[in-house]
């Protein structure tokens, strides 16, 4: 390393500048030679001799000891436990925590401690030294940024004919390298000569790959090991799992028996929670889960066949498109299937119909992404047909929160790893879609255009800030996310979790809604499903009597209601006639004398009886001879009467009520 050292001075340190300008040159002294003072020098060999109007200078180097200087990082870890007690194993650390606290020497130490803690406290409440002064105008710069991202890498398939970037997994230690499994999944497009590796690739030298991995088979899913970085695990197209440790070179180390492996593409393959680190789970569209031991891949040392009838065929099964599994719950895993139903399972069950704890559908086609929220593990993500639904498991009948139907087939989708509310979904036009709920529900806040094929794979590093996202051609195109979006908000998380709780409740009310009208619906059908049953077993005759007697109940009792009806009608009519004829007898009494003879003429007339007119007894109603009106209560604004012309222009016919016998009642029809 070269070390330079620039000196300064001031300009007025210079003196009076000096201005050059070209000119012919010109002989200011000629100095003829002198021979005579040739014998006063001794004659040397060929000598240079510089010579410069100026000070000279001369230039020096100085250097201290060297340090070598190491860049070293600290990672607390939970540790003290003993060798036999995994950590994440949550019933060991609770046995070994009841033993160790009934120990005397447990209690005197805390004792000790316990004091040491109080004096910590009341200094830390005295002055925080942790305390952040500026915090809040941090955050609000944050939340004025708008979303974006940036591309920082392109990483393509580097053989001729193109293959699907199908599954991605980052290096666990350190996020600088991504492995990619690459297949062919359309069958009928594979050829002869394509290849069948996939590749582990370095980021900072993405030119090139930094290990190539040689299947037996193209790999259609790939992961590494949370605990060991070497190893990693892989399903193939053909159904068999392979393993690699990178230690060892690029062939697999060892291969499951193709008797004892899956029959169709092994679309998820994920690592358990174990004190070995040796054990993970499979699953493929055969319809069977299988759990391995890496160090024995002969046989599976455990099966399940996904046959939601509970009754453990094979043929009933329905196929697998992906696995989840959440290190805090090492007994639970969720499966999503071809057919749009994600099923719950618990390993841990006594036998395998217990072993499907329950399904959740939704989707009209197959599910391609299903992730649990890394903060909330209740409420999962699921990907598939023209939407993304985000599910609680308290809500078995429907999701509670969804996207809208968009016009493109989504892909893929994963939880942001910091901020609960944050996820991501690609889709068949090479769109990837950034949503944050709490911001926006209808649209995506952010979408970006990454290429023209479809997207295939998404995968998010653990700090949250970059996503990768692998294409049907093989390019797998990593994105830098904006801080907004990978940086915890403000009371982020009490608003997310208020909303799932929220959501939660409303569809657990509509569920018992819909259940209590399915319960009358059905209890409804079983009715008619008896009287159809009761009807079947009549013999024709019975059929017809029972059909005549129901009929002449109909008819009786609506001859009932009507004769009920028009009883109560004329009644009210008979009272309001005679309320008018007690009005138009007070009136008539002033008409004139010629008025009153023809109406006692046409009383006689109505009074005498008729040849046909019934007796007494029932109601019937009979025309009367047209007369004068009967005189009007109101009078004329001017207070006479109307004259007799008028009356006879308002003449009408008139409608007495006479009394017949009940013979003469005809049933009305």
């Amino acid at each position: 390393m070269e070390i330079v050292h620039i000196y300064t001075r001031r300009r007025s340190d210079f003196g009076r500048p000096c201005y050059f300008s070209d000119r012919p040159a010109e002989v200011c002294v000629d100095i003829q030679p002198d021979p005579s003072l040739a014998e006063a020098f001794m004659l040397r060999c060929p000598v240079d001799t510089p010579v410069q109007h100026g000070s000279e200078m001369s230039e020096h180097e100085v250097n201290t000891e060297r340090v070598e200087v190491e860049t070293r990082g600290v990672n607390h870890v939970e540790g003290g436990w003993p060798k036999d007690i995994n950590p994440q194993e949550m019933e060991q650390t609770a046995r070994f925590r009841k033993k160790v606290e009934k120990e005397e020497n447990y209690v005197n130490t805390i004792v000790h401690l316990g004091t040491l803690m109080e004096h910590c406290v009341r200094q830390n409440n005295a002055i925080d030294i942790y305390e952040e002064y500026f915090g809040e105008e941090e955050e609000a710069e944050m939340e004025d940024e708008a979303p974006s991202a940036k591309t920082i890498n392109v990483i393509r398939d580097p053989n001729i004919t193109k293959r699907t970037a199908a599954h991605l997994s980052w290096h666990p230690d350190r996020c600088k390298k991504l492995a990619v499994a690459y297949s062919c999944l359309e069958f009928q497009q594979s050829t002869e000569d394509m290849s069948l590796d996939s590749y582990i690739w370095d980021l900072e030298n993405p030119n090139k790959p930094q290990l190539v991995l040689k299947p037996s088979s193209p790999l259609v899913s790939l992961e590494y090991n949370p605990k060991d970085a070497h190893i990693l695990v892989g399903g193939c197209y053909n159904g068999q799992l392979a393993y690699w440790d990178t230690r060892k070179g690029g062939l697999p180390v060892e291969v499951s028996t193709v008797e004892a492996s899956h029959r169709d593409p092994v679309y998820g393959a994920i690592w358990l929670q174990s004190k070995t680190g040796t054990e993970c789970f499979s699953a493929s569209t055969d319809g069977q889960v299988l759990w391995w031991d890496i160090r024995k891949l002969s046989e599976p040392t455990e099966t399940l066949v996904l046959d939601i009838t509970r009754q453990g065929l094979l043929e009933n099964a329905l196929g697998a498109i992906t696995l989840e599994f959440e290190p805090t719950m090492p007994t639970k895993f969720m499966v999503g299937t071809e057919q749009g139903i994600v099923i719950t399972c618990n390993r841990k069950a006594k036998t395998p119909p217990e072993k499907i704890a329950g399904t959740y559908s939704g989707h009209h086609g197959p599910v391609y992404a299903l992730t649990r929220n890394p903060l909330y593990p209740k409420i999962f993500l699921t990907v598939g047909d023209w939407t993304a639904r985000i599910w609680s498991e308290e809500a078995k009948e429907s999701s509670i929160m969804w996207t809208k139907y968009h016009l493109s087939y989504l892909t893929a989708g994963c939880w942001s790893t910091v901020r609960p509310a944050v996820f991501f979904t690609t889709k068949m036009d090479g769109t990837l879609d950034v949503w944050d709920f709490l911001f926006k529900q209808n649209d995506p806040s952010l979408s970006l255009k990454i290429c023209d094929e479809p997207l295939s794979s998404l995968r998010l590093q653990d700090n949250g800030c970059i996503v990768g996202c692998g294409s049907k051609l093989g390019t797998v195109t990593l994105l830098e996310i904006s801080s907004g979006l990978c940086t915890l908000q403000r009371n982020e998380k009490n608003l997310a979790n208020a909303m799932f709780e929220r959501e939660t409740k409303r569809e657990k009310i509509l569920e018992a809604r819909h259940r209590e009208m399915r319960l009358k619906e059905r209890a409804r059908s079983e009715g008619q499903d008896a009287e159809a049953e009761e009807i079947l077993e009549e013999s024709p005759q019975e059929a017809l009597d029972r059909a005549q007697k129901e009929f002449f109940e109909v008819i009786e009792a609506e001859l009932q209601r009507r004769a009920r009806a028009e009883a109560r009608h004329l009644d009210g009519k008979v009272k309001k006639r005679a309320g008018e004829e007690a009005v138009v007898q007070g009136e008539e009494s002033e008409l004139p004398k010629y008025e009153e003879e023809s109406e006692e003429k046409d009383a006689a007339k109505v009074s005498s009886p008729q040849p046909h007119s019934p007796p007494p007894g029932g109601l019937c109603l009979r025309g009367a001879a047209p007369g004068p009106p009967a005189r009007s209560p109101h009078r004329s604004s001017s207070g006479a009467r109307p004259g007799g012309s008028h009356r006879k222009r308002g003449a009408a016919h008139r409608c007495s009520l006479a009394l017949c016998p009940p013979d003469f009642i005809f049933p009305l029809v």
